[in-house]
């Protein structure tokens, strides 16, 4: 990793990555974990909450920035292979610092086992997925690249309705006994999700990364859309267009395949691949259109050092249940259990009690990277 200046960039851009993060930040650092509102849960499986924009919010928004930063490096005369091996170690870099998230704190305070740590995760995910899309950013066109978004759309639903799985049968789509489930319990044994909602799945599994692909592809797409000459106004007014449109699309195709999160469904990728379309075109009519709701500005804090402020949100989360505390003539505990039960629970209702923790972290998260960005540090993984 690097330090360096930010370059020039759609102020849309990065407010909504910030926005994402600082979501993503949010819902994974609740209070108490049993203790939440709806919004603020991942769906138990089919269905859709705003917890589960986050992800595909995140990999749409990579898309979309990779196709001005390889022009960028492009014009400054960068060649494939360049290109190609700079994608290849940010990838992984990136999936390195899934299996440190994984593996943290390394069996203190909490069992740890090499046998039996997490292989997949969000991380892991965000790298393999910038991987893929640059490979067909360098060699290929966006004609090429719509047939791939297509093919991996469709290749997923036959794979996870036809293929029948051993024991139960082809087109299985509940927890236990899909495809998806299948093929993670079987090449990922003892190295899934321990709190998935089935023994073996992992939610950012092997077979379910495919259509995650195309949620990438759609924001490359977006790029495109945005480095083209039209106006500002019938670029915003098309994104909104097709983000209705790509919802309805995803709704309709729930008929046949569930809008489900866990397995990354075809429906749940074009569905939430329009709902970014239409939450950045709104950031973007704000913002670089009109220039007002400067307050949303602020958000970029998060935005320009994105992948550190989540790395170290997890660890020190992590941390924060690690370490004990015995108050004399007290019940022992966590420090995160002391902070939260001493300045939350003790006033707030539960529910309450469990956002406002949760919005406190974000806090603390925002304080440091505006640090950061006061002192220019702009981590480049």
């Amino acid at each position: 990793m690097t330090t360096a200046k930010p370059s020039q960039r759609l102020i849309s851009l990065d407010v909504f990555r910030g926005a994402t993060v600082a979501l993503m930040i949010l819902v994974n650092n609740p209070g108490s974990h049993s203790i939440r509102y709806p919004a603020l849960r991942h769906a138990v499986w089919s269905g859709w909450t705003m917890t589960d924009m986050v992800f595909p919010f995140f990999l749409w928004i990579m898309g979309m920035a990779m196709t001005f930063s390889f022009v960028k490096r492009q014009t400054a005369g960068a060649t494939g292979r360049s290109l190609l091996l700079h994608a290849l170690k940010r990838s992984a870099i990136i999936f390195a610092l899934g299996l440190l998230i994984n593996a943290f704190p390394f069996g203190i305070g909490v069992p740890f086992s090499f046998a039996t740590m997490r292989i997949p995760g969000v991380l892991q995910r965000i790298a393999i997925c910038y991987l893929v899309a640059a490979v067909l950013l360098i060699a290929t066109g966006i004609r090429v690249q719509i047939l791939f978004s297509l093919f991996f759309l469709a290749t997923y639903w036959f794979l996870i309705k036809l293929v029948p799985v051993p024991g139960y049968g082809a087109g299985g789509l509940e927890p236990l006994g899909n495809l998806a489930w299948y093929i993670d319990s079987t090449i990922l044994h003892g190295h899934a999700f321990a709190w998935a909602p089935a023994k073996g799945f992992d939610p950012e599994g092997i077979l379910s990364t495919i259509p995650a692909f195309a949620t990438t592809l759609f924001g490359v797409f977006t790029g495109y859309w945005l480095r083209t000459e039209r106006s500002r106004e019938k670029k915003t007014a098309w994104m909104l267009l097709a983000g209705v449109t790509m919802i309805v699309a995803g709704t309709v195709m729930n008929r046949w395949l569930p809008i489900n999160k866990n397995l990354w469904t075809s429906s749940f990728a074009v569905f939430m691949g329009g709902w970014a379309l239409v939450c950045f075109s709104a950031f973007y009519w704000l913002l670089d259109v009109k220039r007002t709701a400067r307050p949303l500005e602020k958000f970029s804090i998060f935005g320009m050092n994105a992948i550190t402020l989540y790395v170290v949100s997890e660890l020190l989360a992590m941390t924060l249940f690690v370490i004990r505390v015995n108050p004399a003539g007290g019940v022992p505990g966590t420090l995160h259990d002391r902070i939260y039960s001493s300045l939350f629970a003790s006033w707030l209702s539960p529910l309450n009690a469990s956002l406002a923790y949760a919005i406190a972290f974000v806090g603390v998260m925002y304080l440091l990277g505006w640090v950061m960005w006061k002192r220019n540090w702009f981590v480049k993984v």
